[in-house]
């Protein structure tokens, strides 16, 4: 085996052993039958759009070329539509701009508003029982999103609801894992909520909305 292969196998080794190392280090609660209580499972998410409140006040949180965001205007023709990201990694800065120009007449109309920053700092900023509903695509690690879900939880409406993308293990194709699914049902547990909705794209990449379980 020449070096430069021996190389490869080590780092490989070494990658696996990390990302064992962090699942591991994630909590997992074991949901009981009142989380999953009339949960439906839907084909995608631009299905389970057409599930979500209407004409509501909505945030998508993570919003990066803002392609997702054109499918929750145009199916749930929300009254309010507020984009948060920070758009300062290498990778998406440049999405800013074009999202701007994208939506240049739903800014000038009020319709959209772009708030420009950290998830769990511009989350912070809105007032209590404000949003319908929320939507979370960030960095799918599970203590950012921990963060997030439970500061929305006091963002929502009163039977509002909590969703958000990537509810799985992580991408395949880098290898990076992700915490999504145990910070939802982490959450589920500790604050009586239940699943709502569960997507299943034949990518994996699994779109989830939970609600308060009516007591």
């Amino acid at each position: 085996m020449s070096d430069e292969v021996s190389s490869f196998f080590e780092f490989e080794v070494k990658m696996k052993a990390n990302r064992e190392a962090i699942l591991l280090s994630y909590p997992y609660p074991k949901l009981m039958d009142k989380h999953l209580d009339g949960a439906r499972l839907l084909s995608t998410r631009e299905r389970m759009l057409t599930e979500m409140p209407q004409g509501g006040i909505v945030a998508e949180i993570g919003v990066a070329a803002g392609e997702f965001s054109s499918e929750i205007l145009n199916i749930c023709k929300p009254k309010k539509l507020h984009l948060v990201d920070c758009w300062d990694s290498e990778r998406y800065g440049a999405f800013l701009d074009s999202v701007r120009q994208k939506y240049s007449n739903e800014i000038a109309s009020n319709l959209v508003e772009i708030n420009l920053g950290l998830s769990t700092d511009v989350l912070q900023k809105f007032p209590d029982n404000y949003f319908d509903w929320i939507y979370i695509d960030t960095v799918h690690d599970y203590k950012i999103t921990s963060q997030e879900l439970v500061i929305s939880r006091n963002k929502v409406k009163k039977g509002g609801l909590i969703s958000g993308h990537d509810y799985c293990q992580g991408n395949m194709i880098s290898g990076w894992s992700y915490g999504v699914v145990q910070a939802v049902q982490e959450f589920c547990v500790n604050n009586n909520w239940k699943i709502k909705f569960l997507t299943c794209e034949s990518n994996c990449y699994l779109s989830f909305a939970i609600a308060e379980i009516d007591d």
